[in-house]
């Protein structure tokens, strides 16, 4: 039997606040998503490990049983990531930077360039993360700094600098009854089926279908979770979506056209790291991505993740 140690973590959330939605606060995660998650568990093991009614969360025989061994894996585990932890930081000449989407925009090149003036030893690698993690590796640790879009889970984790700040486009199949007007506006995309995030991206997902300002709940053609599956949604006709402006490249191909949304809001790309992370590697990497930011005349300024 296969059980992940994020499982254990999402079981464990559940038990001690006996509360769905405050277990998945802390675990930034969607309630659907842990509720799912948990069932999962639950059908794997085949036992019910909470009794839920409307009131309450009441952990099950079978819960109880299992709930002072999933701690003591969590600890050994815990134990066992924070060694590994010191002995990155002790030994570490590069980093892993989470990305969603290729931050692009020339930054890159330069980036790596101001980063090895400051640590002539040290590099970083890049690694693609999936949309349904919101945090790009950052709150699993398996990634030390991150190119992501704003808004963020839980800002008293982590801390962000803004890199770029651009307008939004709807991007849709080149037949589309909108791709006949030159821009567009809010009221025109309510009643389209948008592509979506996945829930897990929890309030990234209510910014890119905007959920704040509809009048209604937004229609859901479909869920991405990469460039590559939102272009072929796109193509598809499974509906529209929108793009920051430097991001147009990545679907705007045979078959597919943007068109300018003038009174949206703007999307804001930010580097991001974990507020604990005091490691003077994870300093001189943020500190030469204002350098090139500057450089650049970009924003370069702190965020509320």
């Amino acid at each position: 039997m296969d059980i992940h140690v994020r499982d254990l973590r999402y079981f464990v959330a559940v038990a001690e606040e006996l509360h769905f939605t405050r277990a998945a606060e802390q675990l930034f995660v969607s309630q659907p998503a842990l509720s799912k998650q948990i069932r999962l568990l639950e059908r794997q093991l085949g036992v019910a490990l909470f009794e839920r009614d409307r009131r309450a969360v009441r952990l099950s025989d079978a819960g109880a049983v299992l709930l002072p061994h999933a701690r003591r894996v969590l600890a050994a585990w815990n134990d066992a990531d924070g060694a590994l932890a010191r002995h990155r930081a002790e030994v570490a000449s590069s980093l892993v930077v989470g990305m969603s989407t290729s931050p692009g925009r020339g930054l890159l090149p330069a980036l790596r360039s101001r980063f090895r003036s400051r640590r002539p030893t040290a590099d970083f690698e890049l690694r693609q993360v999936q949309w349904d993690d919101p945090t790009a590796g950052l709150a699993d640790r398996s990634c030390d700094l991150a190119f992501l879009w704003l808004p963020l889970p839980s800002a008293q984790d982590f801390t962000s600098m803004v890199i770029a700040q651009e307008s939004l486009l709807v991007a849709m199949p080149a037949a589309h009854p909108l791709a006949a007007r030159p821009e567009l506006r809010v009221a025109d995309l309510v009643d389209q089926p948008f592509l979506a995030l996945p829930e897990e991206a929890g309030d990234m997902r209510d910014f890119w279908l905007l959920t704040a300002l509809r009048p209604t709940p937004p229609r859901i053609g479909t869920v991405v979770r990469s460039a590559e599956e939102t272009y072929e949604a796109l193509v598809g006709g499974s509906g529209i979506v929108l793009v920051a402006e430097g991001n147009a490249p990545l679907v705007e191909r045979a078959g597919v056209v943007t068109r300018p949304l003038v009174d949206g809001p703007y999307s804001r790309l930010a580097l991001v790291w974990r507020r604990d992370d005091r490691r003077e590697i994870v300093t001189d990497f943020v500190g030469a991505c204002q350098e090139v930011i500057a450089a650049a005349g970009g924003t370069g300024r702190s965020a509320p993740a």
